[in-house]
């Protein structure tokens, strides 16, 4: 099985200027989500997406490969869907077919290769019964009752029969409440040529992952301080070993 993982890397962030390669915590942002696909046994490629040269000059230097990104698919309005479709049809022509993608965010360094094979291992285990997709998902609540506010108008709407509201106590139907992390998206690749996306229409949840989805400087601080204790626990260990 060819399994392509992707990793968009626009060069134009607003929020922090050059933010996919500012240094965090001794190595580029970007890096981090090199090595994770580099270090999953069942990434078989690996290729970052970007229109900038200095970001394509990085990811050459950490041994990742590039396929150059169409500057009309690296505005602020760009979604990432047409990004993913772009590189496999540049493969495709080239005679590679993947035929699996994986979206890996260069925003959340703390996945690693381990979670992304955690991740596959879950689409295998699943795709007999009919699962085309997984994505790394965060369980945020458990509820019988679902409303949701619209931010255009500020109304609220329900979306469930509250006209025939069963109480908690003897309803049966209680609903996982999930948020994507943004981590790790897999989906079959002819699946994402379907439906113009990165999640499927049968997907499975996999929420065993740390993420910190980084957007700002403070997010940043806080990876720093999560790898810096992530380092240092192996060095404990390490030491505890060799002791």
């Amino acid at each position: 099985m060819e399994v392509l993982a992707i990793i968009p890397v626009r060069g134009g962030s607003k929020g922090i200027p050059g933010k996919n390669i500012k240094p965090l915590a001794g190595k580029p942002l970007v890096a981090y989500t090199i090595e994770a696909a580099h270090n999953s046994k069942y990434v078989t490629r690996t290729v970052v997406s970007t229109e900038s040269s200095k970001i394509k000059d990085v990811c050459l230097a950490l041994n990742a490969e590039v396929v150059d990104r169409p500057q009309e698919l690296a505005r602020d309005e760009t979604k990432t869907a047409p990004v993913l479709l772009q590189v496999v049809e540049s493969l495709e022509k080239q005679g590679y077919k993947p035929d699996v993608v994986i979206l890996l965010q260069a925003t959340c360094p703390l996945r690693d290769g381990k979670e992304i094979d955690e991740a596959f291992e879950l689409f295998l285990e699943n795709e007999p019964q009919g699962c085309d997709s997984v994505f790394a998902g965060k369980v945020i609540g458990l509820t019988h009752s679902k409303w949701r506010k619209d931010p255009a108008d500020g109304h609220y709407e329900c979306l469930y029969d509250y006209r025939n509201r069963p109480r908690r106590q003897d309803s049966d139907k209680h609903f996982q409440m999930l948020t994507e992390t943004g981590a790790t998206y897999i989906i079959k690749t002819d699946v994402m040529k379907e439906v113009k996306d990165f999640i499927g229409k049968k997907p499975e949840v996999y929420t065993g992952g740390r993420c910190v989805d980084i957007d700002t400087e403070q997010d940043f601080e806080t990876a720093a301080k999560v790898i810096e204790q992530l380092r240092q626990k192996e060095c404990d260990e390490r030491g505890a070993l060799d002791g």
